[in-house]
């Protein structure tokens, strides 16, 4: 009797388990759709239409404005290059120092040859004087006269070629101390102390950090409808900002690839803003209807937009698509919503 209590107890324990599990011991649910809640008028909110202006994003980049080469004039050796790339500078800051040994010694000898010509020009002077009176006395031919006279001219001559020798000498002194040009930011070195500087070559690039702007090419429809002087929005991704920019300069010549024009617009200062960087500019393009939503009655389910609709039959879930945020809040719906 013992060995037959044991399997039947066991068996009797499954049984339980398994109606447990089925939901036999609990309250059920009789099968059947259930009647969906209806919202009060007060907390349900209308789906706006609204026509409003559209813009489309043009691909666009920040240029600098105001920028500038450093080149030398001169062959000669690099001293020192007193930047780097990433600092300030203002007008007429040195910038490099180039060697002006020899410079400085042909400076010397022209100003030498000056004050040699100036003493040789006092003598002529003198002469010329002596010879006039005595001419006027009759003690010498005019030929004599004459003579003075020129020699006097040439000497002057003479010294006025010199003078303007020794100022190119200065000049070529002051050449081999480049100073920057504008107040603005030194983009690029491109040379180090014991290098060859030669005419043409470049050693420096620098800008104006607060004269920028965005140069897009933009289609011609849209091209053509855009004056200098409108104000347009440009968004930099990378700040997560958007700027009102002024348009400036629209080039009156479409490229023939593309078809579209080159516009400029003009960007406020702002520290954060480099050359080179993406930006996007909204390019108006008339105007259309949309349906519009405040933001917070949407909600997030994985990567599905979510509103709830109060209709005739209760309140109804429905999946959207979503376009962009407005600055109040607002969002527009593509799909889903009528």
């Amino acid at each position: 009797m013992k060995k037959l209590w044991l399997p039947l107890l066991a068996i009797v324990a499954l049984l339980l388990m398994v109606a447990v599990m089925a939901g036999y011991f609990s309250d059920r649910i009789e099968p059947g759709l259930a009647q969906a809640p209806t919202l009060a008028d007060t907390s349900t909110i209308p789906v706006v239409k609204e026509r409003m202006a559209v813009t489309e994003p043009v691909p666009a980049s920040v240029e600098a404005r105001e920028a500038t080469i450093i080149s030398s004039r001169l062959l000669a050796r690099i001293m020192t290059v007193e930047v780097r790339a990433g600092d300030y500078v203002e007008q007429g800051q040195l910038l490099i120092e180039l060697e002006k040994t020899d410079l400085l010694a042909r400076a010397q000898q022209a100003g030498e040859r000056v004050r040699s010509v100036e003493a040789r020009l006092t003598e002529a002077r003198q002469n010329l004087v002596r010879a006039e009176e005595l001419h006027q006395r009759g003690l010498i031919a005019v030929a004599q006269r004459d003579k003075a006279r020129a020699d006097a001219a040439s000497l002057e001559a003479d010294l006025s070629s010199f003078r303007q020798a020794e100022e190119e000498a200065q000049a070529a002194v002051e050449f081999s101390s480049i100073r920057s040009p504008i107040a603005g930011r030194v983009v690029d070195r491109f040379a180090e102390p014991g290098d060859t500087a030669s005419p043409g070559t470049k050693l420096l690039s620098l800008y104006n950090p607060f004269s920028l702007w965005v140069e897009a090419r933009v289609r011609e429809q849209l091209a053509l409808a855009l004056e200098t002087g409108r104000e347009v929005s440009v968004e930099v991704p990378a700040l997560q900002r958007s700027y009102t920019a002024r348009i400036e300069e629209i080039v009156p010549a479409a490229d023939p690839g593309s078809r579209s024009f080159l516009v400029k617009a003009v960007l406020p200062s702002d520290k954060q803003l480099l050359p080179g960087m993406y930006a996007r500019l909204h390019v108006p393009a008339g105007e259309r209807e949309r349906l519009l939503v405040p933001g917070d009655r949407v909600a997030n389910v994985g990567q599905l937009d979510v509103v709830w609709v109060n209709s005739p039959e209760g309140v109804v879930r429905r999946f959207v698509r979503l376009g962009r945020t407005l600055p109040d809040g607002r969002v527009e719906v593509l799909s889903g919503l009528a």
